[in-house]
């Protein structure tokens, strides 16, 4: 067993006056980490040998990994129960947690749907009206599904009558879902479930049946093990699910790891799109109204995203960014939809471009520096207004069907709740539907835009946010978060968590880096496979800024980032472990050389290419791989790993492999912890009884290891000196 005893050093001022001495104290936390064997395994790639010494751990189904893992989390526990204002944070993010949030409401059928949670109910309850009237009614408690929260709505879809809803469910977070089908009038199950969904929605063709994807079992444990071959299906009311009819993916030519399928709103289409990796897809389609009509290719190959968003009869309206970058919309006829008959409809623009349909309109949403700007469009492409928004910061919804006559939206930023608001589409008013009664002074915090210089010149942006009147000492607890990939954008939302960080006088900083989708494709493609770095390299930057402009130092700042933002993490940490005090990387993607091994990884491949490609893109997963870089000898941050147990789509023998690494090689006195939630997968889905206790304690170690002895919004003094 290896001991390690963790010297906290804090320095406590004895009054609030800056001229007063200060004090160095130690706080010393004993940890003794669990026992890890090494296994001989070794990997030849393209001539080199790599050792893999915890293979072991890759398998979730043995007793030996399963002692582990509750050896870890024991450990883990010891060390959290000894902060001592943890159950402090945990109080007042259950007091801030505690109000009513309201969803936007949506009409199916006779009834007026909406999702209500009246605090801290670990899932959201789905009510109902009958439309025009006042009475509501719960129509879907997912609270009932379990008693500890931990079997989650994964979706509901409801026929074009509404008379019937099909409705999904995760069991432990895994992506793995079942499907209710149920009368919406009685509330009854009315079918058997449908079992092994996957990665799959629900598309009701009109009230016949729905359509949905899965891949066939794994062979071995369903959590790891590899899926690649999704199939569409199509389920047919009153028949079992052996009967369902296979609509694509059945063959080695039609062979791609994700198929969705997506009936247009009047039900006369069915829209397929195969996808071999997150980016970049094909389109088919079927015309539904004509029995027996054969599939069309609308494209055949993957080199752009493209996806209809609305038809009038024939007439097809799609986003695309094939030959635009930032996407454009265009329209087609259904009799000969190929791409050399696509026109323009709203032409590509240097901020990049998402659309939603509702009440006849389209409402087109740009980024402009990751801020949302949306604009009114009619189905013929003229411009009918620009939607005046509450604020700066993101504006989400305006979608519905074709007769809605009143749109939804919501507004939020970092410091802004999440408030919904209605617009009247004919006249552009908008008013405010629901408001969040939260326990939070919006006006006590700011949030700047800033734009800092990359290693290799680029312009990044970033937006910090704080309480007003905090000083920039270079002294304040400082959490800075990003993604940097798979085309997902970053723009400001709301966050409860981060208010009470923000309380406490911490800084929380969101820099927009290169891998996400803020500046469109160019912009993701700059962080992928051999550009990979420049991710690192605007969130190295980013912290680099922060410090040299004295919002934070070294010593008060912390790295955070889940998934591929856990990847960003576990590299920047192993490349610049003097950088940031703390880190904490999330369900983090952290074996480059494994990754497309598990589940449906290999799907990942457009934005890291795999260590099988060649040897060029070998040596280069390698030398960034947070595994493959973890160095003897090396003080690396304080570290607090996070996964869950059932998490399937990034597999949490990541995570424990690169805390056995930390653990073996860490030299210093900075502890590594590994934080395994039971009963959790990726992050959808989580009751809020578990997140509220996962940020006490990220929080809380955060701020425990950057020196403080109290919360810093309650002590007589705040910082080390």
């Amino acid at each position: 067993m290896k001991n390690l005893v963790l010297a906290l050093v804090v320095l406590i001022t004895i009054t609030a006056c800056k001229n007063e001495s200060e004090l160095k104290k130690t706080n010393a936390i004993a940890v003794t980490y669990p026992e890890t064997k090494t296994v001989d395994t070794v990997d030849t790639y393209f001539g080199e040998q790599v050792k893999d010494p915890y293979r072991w751990l890759e398998d979730d189904r043995s007793e030996e990994t399963g002692a582990w893992v509750k050896a870890q989390n024991e450990v883990t526990a010891d060390y959290l129960s000894q902060i001592p204002y943890r159950e402090e944070l945990k109080e007042r993010l259950e007091e801030i947690w505690n109000y009513e949030k309201v969803g936007a409401p949506f009409i199916e059928g006779e009834y007026t749907y909406y999702y209500k949670n009246d605090g801290l109910q670990n899932q959201s309850v789905i009510y109902r009206k009958k439309t025009g009237e006042d009475n509501e009614e719960v129509f879907l408690d997912p609270n009932t599904f379990s008693k500890d929260g931990t079997i989650s709505l994964g979706g509901l879809n409801f026929s074009k009558n509404g008379k019937l809803a099909a409705y999904q469910i995760s069991e432990g977070g895994s992506d793995w879902r079942k499907v209710i089908i149920m009368d919406v009038e009685s509330k009854e199950q009315i079918e058997d479930t449908i079992v092994d969904v996957k990665f799959s929605g629900i598309s009701w063709k009109n009230n016949d049946g729905f359509y949905y994807s899965s891949y066939d079992k794994p062979t071995g444990s369903e959590l790891s093990a590899k899926t690649d071959q999704h199939k569409l299906f199509y389920h047919k009311l009153g028949t079992s699910q052996r009967q369902d009819q296979l609509i694509y993916g059945g063959t080695e030519a039609e062979k791609h790891r994700y198929v969705s399928g997506s009936v247009t709103e009047d039900g006369n289409y069915l829209f397929i799109y195969p996808r071999n990796s997150t980016s970049g897809t094909k389109v088919l389609m079927q015309n539904l109204s004509q029995p027996n009509s054969k599939m069309v290719t609308i494209l055949d190959n993957s080199d752009s995203d493209t996806r209809i968003i609305e038809n009038v009869g024939s007439k097809l309206y799609l986003i695309t960014n094939r030959n635009a970058p930032n996407q454009k919309v265009v329209t087609v006829d259904a009799s000969n939809p190929s791409p050399e008959n696509w026109k323009d409809l709203i032409p590509e623009t240097e901020n990049v471009l998402r659309v939603s349909t509702g009440s006849g309109y389209l409402f087109a949403s740009y980024m402009v520096d990751a801020v949302s700007k949306v604009k009114q469009y009619d189905y013929d492409g003229k411009l009918v207004r620009e939607i005046e928004l509450p604020g700066v910061g993101s504006a989400g919804g305006f979608g519905g069907k074709k007769e809605d006559e009143v749109i939804y939206y919501s507004f939020s930023n970092y410091i802004t709740p999440s408030t919904i608001y209605t617009l009247d589409p004919k006249t552009g008013a908008s008013e405010v539907y629901i408001k969040p009664g939260i326990n939070f002074n919006a006006d006590d915090y700011t949030s700047e835009q800033v734009f800092y210089t990359s290693k290799d010149g680029t312009k990044v942006p970033m937006i910090i946010s704080y309480k007003k009147g905090i000083e920039l000492n270079g002294k304040n607890p400082t959490i800075l978060y990003s993604y940097g990939g798979f085309n997902i954008s970053l723009t400001p939302s709301f966050s409860i968590a981060n208010a009470v960080w923000m309380e406490q006088g911490g800084i929380y900083a969101v820099p927009n880096i290169r891998g996400g989708g803020e500046y469109g494709k160019k912009w993701h493609d700059a962080g992928t496979k051999l550009e990979k770095q420049n991710v690192f390299d605007d969130f190295i930057a980013a912290a680099e800024y922060l410090i040299d402009n004295n919002y934070t130092s070294s010593d008060y700042l912390a790295i955070r980032g889940g998934s591929n933002g856990g990847l960003l993490v576990g590299a920047t940490m192993t490349q610049r472990p003097d950088l940031v005090k703390v880190a904490i990387p999330a369900v983090g993607v952290l074996d480059m050389l494994r990754y497309h091994t598990f589940t449906s990884g290999a799907g990942w491949a457009y934005d890291y290419g795999t260590s099988e490609d060649n040897k060029e893109m070998f040596d280069y997963l390698k030398g960034y791989s947070p595994i493959h870089n973890v160095k003897e000898g090396v003080e690396y941050p304080a570290t607090m790993i996070t996964t869950g147990d059932h998490d399937d789509r990034v597999v949490p023998a990541h995570s424990f492999k690169f805390a056995a690494e930390l653990q073996s090689k860490q030299t210093g006195t900075n502890p590594t912890l590994i934080r395994i939630e039971t009963d959790a997968g990726h992050g959808a889905g989580t009751p809020v009884s578990k997140t509220i206790e996962q940020y006490a304690d990220i929080f809380g170690f955060a701020l425990y290891n950057m020196g403080f002895k109290v919360l810093p919004n309650t002590t007589k003094s705040k910082v080390k000196g």
